[in-house]
């Protein structure tokens, strides 16, 4: 690849991302803005005074810690339900084919087409009748991961693809069983895949809005990402409010990729070359 080449694909790369991160900023700028200097024409791009007492007014108003403290058990949850249940399920369709087992994994992926709107009543119905309502919570997590198991079998699938069978075949001969070689060779070797998939689930727990709205009436239960309606009312929208409250939210899960970039990196990239 010649030089000119490498300059126009960085640019090509800055521009990307320049756009995609634009309405990052754009929330962050907001946040720190008055009322009124948000309608400012023309726009903008640079806050004048920084309103830092927009973070203090949602802090005092809005139970912040409560609202992510709900976020993050049910993130949590849905997580660990996710990855214990579909890591084998994954490993299985990745090892086996048939046409069984094409035919589950086709109906793994039109699962990922129902929106959660069109399930939320049906999941409501059966919850109701089976008495889970009770635990608002754990229901509310159970939903969940009934949306995000689906994903994350098909991302972490193709992680198990990457790990060579000989591995397994070696532990097999050496004494182990099946599940020994899963749970020794075969999981470590596709960490940094399932490590992906695991935090890509993190973070539909972490923003889901429709079950936990649906399911969860109590609100010293409800997660930040219904806290946040507190500040639509009927004929005003404090948008520098809002988008405090936003930058308060997103921000731990950006702390997060940030922390994890290098997995992520690692995970992505994983046999690419294979």
């Amino acid at each position: 690849m010649t030089k000119r080449a490498e300059v126009t694909l960085l640019v090509v790369a800055v521009i990307l991302a320049a756009i995609y991160l634009f309405p990052l900023y754009w929330m962050y700028l907001t946040s720190l803005k008055t009322q009124s200097s948000i309608f400012a024409v023309p726009p903008e791009f640079l806050p004048g005074t920084p309103q830092w007492q927009n973070y203090a007014t949602i802090w005092a108003l809005a139970d912040i810690p409560r609202y992510l403290w709900n976020s993050l058990v049910i993130a949590v949850g849905v997580t660990l339900i996710t990855v214990v249940l579909g890591s084998g399920c994954a490993y299985v369709l990745a090892r086996y084919r048939n046409g069984w087992i094409d035919a589950a994994l086709f109906a793994v992926l039109m699962l990922q087409v129902l929106p959660p709107s069109l399930m939320v009543t049906p999941i409501f119905v059966g919850f109701s009748w089976a008495g889970l309502l009770d635990t608002p919570r754990f229901a509310s997590v159970l939903a969940i991961s009934a949306k995000t198991l689906p994903f994350f079998v098909i991302l972490s699938r193709a992680a198990f693809l990457t790990v060579p069978r000989e591995l397994e075949e070696a532990a097999l001969v050496d004494g182990n069983s099946r599940a020994g070689a899963f749970v020794m060779i075969v999981l470590p070797l596709a960490r940094n895949g399932i490590l992906i998939a695991a935090l890509i689930v993190f973070m539909q727990g972490f923003g889901e809005y429709v079950y936990s709205a649906s399911i969860i009436a109590d609100n010293r239960l409800q997660p930040a990402s219904i806290g946040m309606t507190n500040y639509l009312q009927p004929n005003q929208v404090n948008w520098n409010a809002i988008m405090a409250y936003a930058a308060t939210y997103v921000t731990p899960v950006l702390a997060l990729f940030v922390i994890l970039q290098r997995q992520i990196v690692n995970g992505l990239t994983a046999g690419a070359l294979k």
